[in-house]
């Protein structure tokens, strides 16, 4: 199935305008007047979102792809219904696509983020739910990409919602994209060890993460 989305119109005034800024600006443009809502305002792709994603960043389509293939795994070893699972491998391989708006200087630093760059990486699952929402056939995909960084405990973002409020695709994509993240390199350290990562999981296990589905992503899916 071919999806696609609109952004928008926006004119590029100069020449040194950021494309995250046009996009930024041409999809509130849309949002504020829900020109969403009819489909011949979709002209672009989800695909060519990707593909711009992927182009700014190389080491973020490896992590998405890894994350939708062990959510794919999580959902078989939890006797997720076949559609369901291929949806919730779509929310793994899409859970990022909001980072297109992130300037790739945050995203590639190589040192600690300052509370202004933290922060600006927070918005990327409010962009992507937005994103996604301009799509019916997404409408539940967006849902689980808004909160993949809620935490248990109540202490995440963007809402802070905690355990059963989270939704539960939204809760299994928070334990692999974790997972992921610690085990590959990133620009600012190499990877770490698959024992260490597992204990972090564990660590979190109640707080950051549901403590049922560390378990069964630990014992089933990693066989450890």
């Amino acid at each position: 199935m071919d999806i696609s989305i609109s952004f928008g119109y926006e004119t590029k005034c100069h020449e040194d305008e950021m494309i995250q800024e046009i996009f930024i600006k041409a999809e509130d443009y849309m949002y504020k007047r829900k020109l969403f809502e009819s489909s011949n305002m979709r002209g672009k792709t989800i695909d060519t979102i990707i593909n711009t994603l992927n182009e700014k960043n190389k080491r973020e389509e490896q992590h998405s792809v890894r994350v939708a293939n062990l959510c794919e795994l999580m959902g078989k070893n939890i006797g997720v219904p076949k559609r369901k699972i291929q949806e919730l491998k779509n929310a793994g391989l899409l859970h990022d696509i909001g980072k297109i708006a992130i300037e790739e200087n945050i995203l590639n630093k190589p040192g600690r983020l300052t509370e202004d760059e933290y922060n600006e990486i927070k918005r990327h699952p409010e962009i992507g739910y937005r994103i996604l929402s301009t799509v019916n056939e997404m409408s539940e995909i967006a849902k689980y990409v808004l909160s993949h960084h809620e935490m248990w405990n109540g202490e995440g973002y963007p809402k802070g919602i905690k355990d059963i409020d989270i939704p539960f695709e939204s809760r299994i994509i928070s334990i692999v994209d974790a997972y992921d993240a610690m085990t590959s390199e990133r620009p600012y350290r190499k990877a770490l060890s698959e024992e260490f990562a597992i204990e972090e999981l564990k660590r979190n296990s109640g707080i950051q993460f549901d403590p049922e589905l560390v378990n069964v992503f630990i014992e089933k899916v990693l066989n450890k």
